[in-house]
């Protein structure tokens, strides 16, 4: 009886963990394939399938941790993410319900809350639809939710977006809506901000080509594409200040979204304790901000509970950093 449990995790693996070879820019035929900064983008996603990896199968959540601390401290909250993704899908599933998710994002993903979100979302793209209404655990205590849950719908579209770009990118597709939080039409929203920062990966951060393909689509999309570029550019890196001015021209008027998601990014680099040098030189080119007087703007702006406005209080939080920039 005691094999048993590695061989259902080994058979949860086999069934939902894409192969390490097959998130790469190369194997999903991305047009930043050829971009001197694809492989320092797809380290990031074999971060999450390691984390997913080592999540679905394990049995003692301390084996876990211990995987999770020997992964370099630019990529570990991507490994987080992995985990978080993993501990989701065991949770939701028919004779799971084992609190994974809840304990560990309340535990040693406390730091990484803001990519933990993500992974719920990348469970929710493995999961049907009914099964989302207990996706989010509750997470009493933690000052940013449930605001800070729309990153799982984020995550949800950046997912979509990054492996069926044929789909979600080339043919802007849009999700069914989903009361989530009781707002359905944000939902799409929130879906096209994790498209734009599938963007920055599928061009492999180059700006030309990202921003030539947010003006391809619909007026109304843009600026929560613009959104998820900004997000990208900054916790996930990839291109120098020169470029990342460019692309504030790109944007044009939806600059001000460009630059909150900047200032978000960094305040999920500044709240996880690690900061790299290329999210320092990232959100001064965008911002002219340090990462911690962007995550003390952030602040500023202020976490605010739903209560029943005409928009969430994530978008109105959101709404309040743009304003700093207009």
């Amino acid at each position: 009886m005691g094999a048993r449990p590695r061989s259902l995790g080994a058979l949860r693996r086999l069934l939902l963990a894409p192969r390490m070879s097959h998130v790469g820019l190369t194997h999903l035929g991305h047009p930043g394939r050829r971009s001197p900064h694809a492989r320092l983008l797809e380290r990031i996603p074999e971060a999450v399938v390691c984390g997913f990896e080592w999540g679905i199968e394990a049995n003692e959540p301390q084996e876990v941790e211990h995987r999770l601390d020997a992964v370099t401290p630019e990529l570990r909250g991507f490994a987080f993410e992995g985990v978080t993704m993993a501990y989701t899908i065991r949770d939701v599933l028919p004779l799971g319900r084992n609190d994974h998710t809840r304990r560990f994002m309340l535990g040693p993903a406390l730091p990484h809350t803001f990519l933990s979100y993500i992974g719920i979302g990348f469970a929710m793209s493995r999961l049907p639809r009914p099964l989302w209404r207990r996706i989010v655990p509750d997470l009493e205590g933690n000052p940013y939710h449930p605001t800070m849950s729309w990153l799982a719908v984020d995550g949800y579209g950046f997912d979509q977006a990054y492996f069926d770009a044929s789909r979600w990118i080339d043919g802007q597709r849009t999700p069914d809506p989903y009361p989530w939080e009781g707002y359905p039409d944000y939902f799409l929203r929130a879906f096209d901000q994790g498209v734009g920062r599938a963007l920055w990966f599928v061009h492999g951060a180059l700006h030309h080509a990202v921003g030539a393909t947010v003006e391809c689509f619909p007026r109304p999309r843009r600026p929560d594409l613009w959104s998820g570029v900004g997000l990208a550019a900054v916790f996930a890196g990839g291109a120098e200040p020169e470029a990342l001015h460019a692309l504030l021209e790109l944007a044009g008027e939806d600059a001000p979204h460009v630059r909150q998601g900047a200032v978000f990014a960094a305040k999920a680099r500044v709240f996880s304790g690690q900061v790299p040098d290329h999210t320092e030189a990232a959100v001064r080119a965008l911002t002219g901000l340090t990462p911690e007087e962007a995550a003390a703007l952030a602040d500023e702006c202020g976490v605010r509970r739903d209560r029943g406005g005409p928009e969430p209080a994530y978008e109105t939080w959101r709404a309040q950093v743009r304003g700093r920039f207009s």
